[in-house]
């Protein structure tokens, strides 16, 4: 059974550059290359949603010189990508505060995510800027701002970055690391989790396949018997 959304918390880029001696600049360039394997396995499979941790609220404490790398990293990357997105099929999205990107980062989400719009195939999620405490705070504030009424949980739903996404049926984690580190928490209520000690640049087709072998011997009774 392949899962309909397959959530990833992409970590062990820094650890990985460490372990080969090298600057934690490389480990996020080999970690792009591990996403690109990634989404097109996940197409393969015939997987329709992929959301992936790109850059959480917490990742500004970070040194400017890396942060700065990440964002031009990011820039390249999705450019880089578009005509691979048009010819696949693959629909753009991105979730998360991204008023504080860079503006010229920004405008370029905004026209992916408005030139794949109407692709059918596996959906590309970046969440950027992103906290689920602090998505969930912003939704407050909208339904308050709003004088909420009616059916309150559609409602919340509705007004978190997630809203037409399908809750993750799985969500995975590389390096070894098992927590959630506030991604997805409201979302991730019933879903599957699975840790795996492999870092994140040495992610590809394998473990993407144990992952979702491991979530197809599951029984998901959502609180039933």
């Amino acid at each position: 059974m392949i899962p309909r959304h397959i959530a990833i918390i992409m970590d062990g880029n820094g650890r990985w550059a460490k372990e080969k001696k090298l600057p934690r600049v490389k480990g996020h360039a080999a970690g792009a290359e591990a996403v690109r394997r990634t989404v097109e396995a996940c197409r393969e499979m015939g997987v329709k949603w992929l959301t992936l941790y790109a850059f959480s609220t917490e990742n500004w404490k970070r040194s400017k010189t890396e942060i700065n790398f990440l964002f031009s990293l990011l820039g390249k990357f999705l450019a880089g990508e578009e005509k691979n997105m048009l010819k696949n099929g693959i629909r753009f999205n991105a979730i998360g505060d991204l008023s504080a990107l860079p503006e010229a980062l920004v405008k370029k989400i905004t026209a992916l995510k408005k030139i794949t719009g109407e692709l059918d195939g596996l959906t590309l999620t970046l969440a950027l800027n992103y906290g689920s405490r602090d998505e969930i705070i912003r939704a407050v504030k909208k339904l308050l701002a709003a004088r909420l009424s009616g059916d309150v949980e559609k409602a919340f739903e509705d007004a978190l970055d997630t809203k037409g996404m399908p809750d993750p049926d799985i969500i995975i984690r590389s390096s070894g690391e098992m927590r959630l580190s506030n991604f997805l928490l409201y979302q991730a209520a019933y879903s599957e989790l699975y840790f795996t000690g492999t870092l994140w640049p040495d992610f590809g087709k394998d473990e993407i396949q144990k992952a979702v072998k491991s979530y197809s011997a599951r029984n998901r009774r959502f609180g039933g018997y």
